[in-house]
């Protein structure tokens, strides 16, 4: 089992910063790409930031610029730090997580989220 949790959200006001952290554990032998995805009210979800196993980063056209997504192998944690921020990245923040697990498979696991709000 694998458990993904997110943490770091809350309520800011418009150009302000937040830091969101998604923690991965439990049977992992090693994780290949990370994703941090958002969904507003009513809307799908979209694709916020990726990140490699080897570090290659990429980034929604909204939130280049603004946002930086890094991760620390050792601890299995990849962060979002999220600057100048605006209401429309209001919404639910989620992370997928692609794991290699130890009998060699490979699993997809979603966390239970974090709420991002961003007052004008």
């Amino acid at each position: 089992q694998v458990q993904v949790v997110e943490s770091g959200g809350g309520l800011v006001q418009a150009g302000g910063s937040l830091r969101l952290s998604c923690a991965a554990s439990g049977s992992i032998a090693s994780i290949n790409a990370v994703g941090w995805y958002r969904q507003a009210p009513g809307s799908q979800r979209e694709l916020v930031a990726t990140i490699t196993s080897g570090g290659r980063t990429n980034y929604a056209d909204s939130v280049k610029g603004r946002f930086t997504i890094s991760r620390d192998n050792a601890k299995n944690t990849v962060d979002l730090q999220m600057n100048s921020l605006k209401p429309e990245d209001t919404g639910g923040y989620y992370c997928n997580v692609e794991v290699n697990s130890p009998d060699t498979r490979r699993y997809s696991y979603w966390g239970q989220g974090t709420q991002v709000s961003v007052s004008s």
